[in-house]
């Protein structure tokens, strides 16, 4: 299949889920279906930055988090959701350019990368769990601290803050949003622009050689990831009506990692399936309450490391790729040995 069929086929799929899985749950499994999109968003930043951009990111959570906090406290204040959903995207947009701009035009090297991003992640978890009390407070909205920011606004109509969506037009707007991010990614990297990114991540030098600012791309492509990870805390917010510091986490850290893992490094599709089956094992897990989640993930972390290190996605392509490759080589051996 070639990449635009692939990706026609993609947004196909998305659709007939966007307009089909409301036909198919009840209430409590559309809630489910948007936790799980909005994570997969995330993951998408995730596995844009990593897989495409090489930039390994251990704090991707900190732009996810930022935007959930940038949402509550806009909302809050303004009443309308529709300039908070853009505040949600912008500022853990610039965030990440700030950083990414000490990071990478001070030519740190991709382990230190890792371990800064990991650090802000903690510094933001610790800041924001230290906020409780009335001093802590942004206009109307408390931070609530390590108790988080309850009762939160959810979506409303642009414009119009009477008319809040109800949880299915909330699930319409989360899938239509992770289609949205799926197809600006997809032609992202279909333009020279993309093509250039994935350039340096097989050989830096050679492209530094070539002319172009390495050092720019990348931080274009850590801009634009802490910005789609701002998007999927804005929705992960929504979703509960309820944001803590929580999502600053080391477990919600590694837990991302382990969706880009899982799915596919290196694919789009692969991030967004992980999300998807990573949360719905956890869930799956909660409801059982006999085994540890963080204990089943890090033995699925462990597994897919040594045994299919290339994730699920590009295994199973590599896979339907070698059948008509098989299939060719028998007929040729066929007609050689025929004569």
């Amino acid at each position: 299949m070639t990449g635009w069929a692939s990706f026609v086929a993609m947004v196909a799929a998305g659709l007939a889920l966007l307009f089909g899985l409301p036909m198919v749950f009840d209430l409590f499994g559309l809630l489910q279906m948007t936790v799980f999109v909005a994570m997969a968003v995330l993951a998408l930043s995730q596995g844009f930055i990593w897989g495409y951009g090489g930039v390994m990111s251990f704090g991707q959570t900190a732009f996810f988090g930022l935007g959930g906090y940038t949402y509550a406290v806009a909302v809050l204040n303004m009443g309308d959701s529709t300039v908070p959903v853009l505040l949600s995207v912008l500022v853990p947009t610039l965030f990440a350019a700030l950083l990414g701009y000490f990071m990478f035009y001070g030519r740190i090297s991709d382990a230190y990368i890792g371990v800064i991003t990991l650090t802000v992640t903690v510094i933001l978890f610790n800041v924001v769990n230290s906020t409780a009390g009335d001093f802590y407070t942004i206009g109307n909205a408390a931070l609530g601290g390590f108790n988080g920011m309850p009762s939160v606004p959810p979506l409303n109509v642009p414009g119009d803050p009477s008319s809040p969506l109800d949880p299915e037009q909330t699930w319409y707007a989360a899938m239509g949003a992770l289609i949205l991010v799926y197809v600006l990614l997809r032609m992202i990297l279909a333009s020279r622009f993309g093509r250039v990114v994935v350039a340096i991540r097989e050989n830096e030098t050679r492209a530094q050689l070539l002319g172009y600012d390495t050092r720019l791309y990348k931080l274009v492509v850590f801009a634009i990831g802490g910005g789609i990870a701002g998007l999927g805390g804005c929705l992960y917010t929504n979703w509960g009506s309820f944001i803590s510091p929580t999502v600053f986490g080391l477990a919600a850290s590694a837990q991302v990692l382990i969706y880009v893992l899982v799915g596919g490094l290196g694919t789009l599709l692969g991030p967004i399936l992980g999300a998807f089956g990573i949360q719905y094992l956890i869930s799956l897990i909660g409801t059982q309450e006999a085994v540890n989640a963080n204990l089943v993930l890090g033995a699925i972390l462990v597994v897919f490391v040594l045994l299919v290190p290339q994730g699920v996605v590009p295994v199973v392509r590599g896979l339907f790729r070698r059948v008509p490759n098989g299939r060719r080589g028998r007929v040729a051996e066929a007609a050689v040995v025929e004569p």
